[in-house]
């Protein structure tokens, strides 16, 4: 694909919303678009710097079973069942370790987990 068929899609994407579908053809091309920043619109750059500032700080972006697993703990802190949360810490302890996590959890989990001492 040529570079500016790639830019043009990823800004079609960004404009229509479809950031899911415009992160996968960064996360493909990122040298490439780094080196070429100018081609991409403004909302498109900007998360093509999000991308790099996450790589840089952890290296892997969230999974989607990450996604699921943080939105279960946020399920079980709504409802308060502490003893869902402490299996869920006790199946994936590294997930909370990670910088990145705690900005995707809500208020209810965050006074639970650091009540439990686990972030």
């Amino acid at each position: 694909m040529s570079l500016e068929s790639l830019t043009a899609k990823i800004n079609k994407n960004v404009e229509e919303m479809e950031l899911a579908t415009a992160r996968v053809y960064i996360e493909e091309n990122i040298s490439i678009l780094n080196e070429h920043k100018n081609m991409l619109n403004k909302n498109a750059r900007e998360l093509l710097d999000f991308i790099l500032q996450m790589q840089a700080h952890d290296g892997q972006p969230l999974t989607r079973k990450d996604m699921a697993i943080i939105n279960a703990i946020n399920t079980y802190a709504n409802k308060f069942d502490v003893r869902g949360i402490k299996m869920i810490v006790k199946d994936y302890p590294n997930l909370l370790l990670r910088k990145d996590t705690p900005a995707y959890l809500n208020a209810d989990a965050k006074i639970i987990l650091e009540g439990m001492k686990a972030i």
